[in-house]
């Protein structure tokens, strides 16, 4: 993580650089956000507060540490609200983060699909993409990376199964001599795996030139939506493609 926004950083010279928090407010993804916000060192914080304080990140520069000092202007805005037509008590509108989360991997992975194939519910989608033929990477050609762990090797490819995962790239360019960090091209979906045959299956929308230069799984802790798990006995069919 610390190579990873030390080259962001750089990148920051360049260009203005926006982050989403995406609703990160507890658990890991609140000891991310603090982490990348001091390590960034941000010239702006816009907090978007709702009506339910536990929902909302504590007030001020609360990634600092006690005596630590900070230049960063905050600013702080009330979520969006109705007037009720037939109440005169404002409702809060109701964006919970976790299905904006998984609304975004779902139009992700709408993606592995032509754009004029028509689908009107969840269950289509699940059908349509356990339909898909996916791309085969070989296993022995690839390394296995643990973002949030350690195991051991005979657990290597055990968090593999029917996980979101990161594909990713060696990079050309190390950051520095001590770190070369990889570059991740886009998210699959693992399908199946057979360890025996030494092969990964995969659904992704990256195109095919790209995912041959894949030589790196990123396994983290991106949770498959809720609803693409609901029809277990989906039509799969296996290919290669890669």
């Amino acid at each position: 993580m610390t190579t990873f926004l030390n080259s962001t950083i750089n990148l920051g010279n360049l260009w203005f650089l926006v982050i989403n928090t995406s609703g990160w407010v507890k658990g890991i993804g609140y000891d991310l956000l603090v982490e990348m916000l001091r390590y960034t060192s941000p010239t702006h914080v816009v907090q978007i507060r709702g009506p339910a304080e536990r929902k909302n990140l504590p007030s001020g520069m609360f990634w600092l540490d006690g005596n630590a000092e900070g230049s960063a202007k905050l600013i702080e805005i009330r979520a969006a609200q109705n007037q009720s037509s037939s109440q005169s008590a404002r409702v809060s509108i109701r964006k919970d983060a976790c299905i904006l989360r998984e609304l975004r991997l779902i139009a992700y992975f709408r993606q592995c699909l032509p754009r004029d194939f028509n689908i009107s519910s969840h269950k289509e989608l699940v059908h349509s993409l356990a339909s898909t033929t996916p791309y085969t990477i070989t296993l022995s050609k690839v390394k296995v990376m643990h973002l949030h762990c350690q195991v051991s090797n005979t657990e290597t490819y055990e968090g593999l199964k029917s996980a979101i995962i990161g594909l990713a790239i060696s990079s050309s360019r190390p950051v520095s001599p001590e770190h070369n960090t990889p570059w991740c091209v886009g998210l699959g979906m693992v399908r199946a795996m057979d360890v025996s045959k030494d092969q990964l299956y995969v659904v992704t929308p990256i195109p095919l030139r790209i995912v041959e230069k894949v030589d790196i799984i990123l396994q983290g802790l991106i949770e498959i939506p809720t609803c693409l798990l609901e029809e277990q006995d989906a039509p799969r069919s296996l290919g290669t493609s890669h």
